[in-house]
């Protein structure tokens, strides 16, 4: 009984271990976040902005964004917060959609603009500015563990 019970406990804290491994690796392992102000200060101008926040339908206590996204003809930057994780991505989306199912279903025609490394601020270059007629919606995704994080819709930056 006893070995039964030493088992079990050092099982649970191995796994406990490892759990917390994976959530913190990311942490630990991010590089410096740009600094916003000196991304802003380029002189271009925004075209469309989207809003994170933490009540879309697949997110969750692991799994969440809030914030403002931006574009530019030539860049697109975040500024707030995204639960920490491995292997996120951020995609363009014709479509706009808050769970991994509509995600899968729209992923093949969906446009991934690159890898985000820091969860506070971000900023990705975009090889030619965004067709605002085709893509309407950006999608932060977890490719590592194929979970959705948070989306925003882009309206139009009104000057």
């Amino acid at each position: 009984m006893r070995v039964i019970l030493l088992f079990f406990t050092h099982a649970s804290c191995v796994a406990l271990g490892f759990a917390l491994g994976i959530y913190a690796l990311p942490i630990l392992t991010q590089p410096e976040s740009p600094e916003i102000p000196s991304v802003s200060s380029k002189n271009q101008k925004e075209l469309q902005q989207g809003k994170f926040d933490k009540n879309r339908e697949d997110s969750d206590f692991f799994h969440w964004g809030e914030g403002v996204i931006t574009a530019t003809e030539s860049q697109i930057f975040f500024e707030g917060e995204l639960a920490p994780g491995p292997d996120y991505k951020l995609y363009l989306s014709p479509q706009y959609v808050e769970t991994e199912s509509d995600f899968i279903q729209w992923k093949s025609q969906m446009v991934n603009l690159g890898d985000i490394k820091t969860f506070d601020r971000f900023v990705l270059p975009l090889s030619q500015p965004i067709d605002t007629e085709k893509y309407n919606s950006v999608i932060v995704w977890c490719e590592s563990f194929g979970e959705f994080i948070t989306s925003a819709k882009l309206v139009p930056v009104s000057e």
